[in-house]
């Protein structure tokens, strides 16, 4: 199959047209390699224009065959959707063989969130006394006050922190930027890491704007994040399955319950719509800082 042309039109695409992130994109070229290997699998290897909806229908077979879970299969189909809709703009196909594809019904399961005594325990679990220490209760802190995706967190920078009017930039999915409130005790957090532990690091040339580093200067990666809050949870005795997007749905979760407006928080979170792909109403500035202020419970 000389696909390969066609793949690097559409990762330019996702890129340039979409403005979408590079682990975004490499999700989308990953689903397009699954449909590849199915093929290869079938020892069936069809030109792009001549792939058939019943090739689709018996491609999600073989998913489901392998024991793939729905919201896998889900994923997949939507990347391939967005394939072959690329393929039909640029009219390098002449049918769509995914228009009538269904993806499969899901059943959606909210995720854990933490009450706040749990949240406390998690930040007394580290150990303060270690240079990392003061470093990992910001990470917490920011995570959970400020709602953040942990790649945002990995990406917060200097020059995104607003102090003296206590919000921070946040660049989202696909590079939006919003601008999010920040809690006193987080601020204060940072400012101790960032003033007194950070200074002390050789840092890695290009790292110099961020944030959160390792003991070598370099940016912290996401698995390490995912593993700081897996072993906080078992130091702190927490028996619930939780990451770092725990944090993030204890902070919407913490917000809805004490009252906050549902707009705000979808705006501070950076969601958009379930139904249309239009952004929330723009929330005023002052208003997001006085609904953090008043409802969350470490500002």
């Amino acid at each position: 199959m000389l696909w390969q042309s066609y793949i690097k039109g559409f990762t330019a695409y996702l890129k340039l047209e979409r403005s979408l992130s590079g682990n975004s994109i490499d999700a989308y070229l990953n689903d397009i390699d699954k449909l590849r290997q199915y093929f290869q699998s079938v020892d069936n290897q069809p030109k792009l224009t001549a792939i058939s909806p019943n090739d689709i229908k018996l491609f999600i077979s073989w998913l489901n065959n392998l024991g793939m879970l729905g919201s896998t299969q889900a994923r997949v189909i939507s990347g391939l959707k967005a394939f072959f809709s690329y393929l039909m703009l640029e009219d390098i196909i002449q049918s769509n063989p995914m228009v009538h594809t269904e993806s499969p019904k899901l059943i959606r399961r909210l995720p854990d969130t933490l009450n706040i005594d749990e949240i406390n325990s998690l930040i007394d679990a580290i150990d303060a006394s270690k240079p990392e220490g003061m470093r990992n209760k910001a990470i917490i802190e920011v995570l959970y006050g400020c709602g953040l995706r942990v790649s945002e967190l990995t990406e917060l920078r200097l020059s995104n922190l607003y102090p003296q009017i206590e919000f921070i930039k946040v660049i989202g999915k696909g590079n939006k930027e919003r601008l999010v409130p920040i809690g006193g005790i987080a601020l204060k957090l940072l400012d101790i890491y960032i003033n007194q532990i950070r200074v002390h690091l050789k840092i890695k040339k290009g790292n110099e704007d961020f944030i959160f580093l390792n003991r070598f200067g370099a940016k912290l990666s996401r698995i390490t994040i995912f593993n700081l809050i897996k072993t906080l949870a078992v130091q702190a005795g927490i028996n619930k399955t939780i990451s770092p997007h725990t944090l993030r749905h204890s902070f919407a979760t913490h917000l809805i319950e004490g009252g906050a407006d549902l707009r705000a928080v979808q705006e501070m979170l950076g969601h958009s719509s379930i139904t249309t792909t239009e952004i929330y109403t723009h929330i005023d500035r002052d208003y997001l800082r006085e609904v953090v202020t008043q409802f969350h419970p470490r500002s």
